[in-house]
């Protein structure tokens, strides 16, 4: 089916190969995502990144977006967060898979979960959450060496046509802000 936008231009230059050709489709150019997808910020068998997750403890908690220090993990904001409050609970231990966890650290990341879902609810009042820890690359892990949980709040119509047409988030909050809201608020016990 051939459309005529008006344009009899449209037959020479970049229109005649292909590229550029007008469509219904409205595109949202996301090119801060290349770092990340190349791994300029992550470790990939191709760079030489150090693991965020072991770098981030020594920062202080705003420059590394630390909500709150446990004992043997910790919770920090998701710099490329799903929604606002995205948060992840890490391991100080750099270990890859949840069955290399000690049950003293495999318990704190349940307890630090249970508490960052009570501060985020207190802070933002979402309707539900998904948690998860993607294990291993093949299973969508960013990071796969070092064991993390995702906390992402959910919102009724949080999901809409953005990121399902358009795979773009709007995120409606600066990390910072987020960082700083969660911190003050922290649940001190489970």
């Amino acid at each position: 089916m051939s459309e005529n936008f008006g344009d009899s231009s449209m037959n020479s230059g970049l229109f005649s190969t292909g590229v550029g050709i007008p469509d219904r489709w409205q595109r949202l150019w996301a090119p801060h995502r290349s770092g990340y997808l190349a791994g300029e910020q992550r470790p990939l068998p191709t760079n030489d990144v150090p693991c965020p997750f072991c770098r981030i403890p020594t920062e202080s908690d705003e420059s590394g977006l630390i909500v709150h220090r446990g004992t043997l993990a910790y919770v920090v904001m998701n710099l490329f967060p799903y929604n606002p409050g995205h948060l992840l609970v890490c391991t100080y231990r750099h270990v890859a898979d949840l069955t290399e966890l000690s049950t003293e650290e495999r318990g704190e990341i349940s307890d630090l979960t249970v508490r960052a879902m009570k501060t985020i609810r207190l802070v933002s009042n979402p309707d539900g959450f998904n948690l998860g820890m993607n294990q291993g690359e093949l299973a969508g892990a960013g990071i796969a060496a070092h064991i993390h949980q995702h906390i992402v709040p959910r919102w009724k119509g949080d999901a809409n046509f953005m990121p399902i047409i358009g795979q773009t988030k709007i995120i409606s909050q600066l990390l910072e802000i987020s960082r700083e809201d969660i911190a003050t608020h922290w649940v001190h016990e489970g």
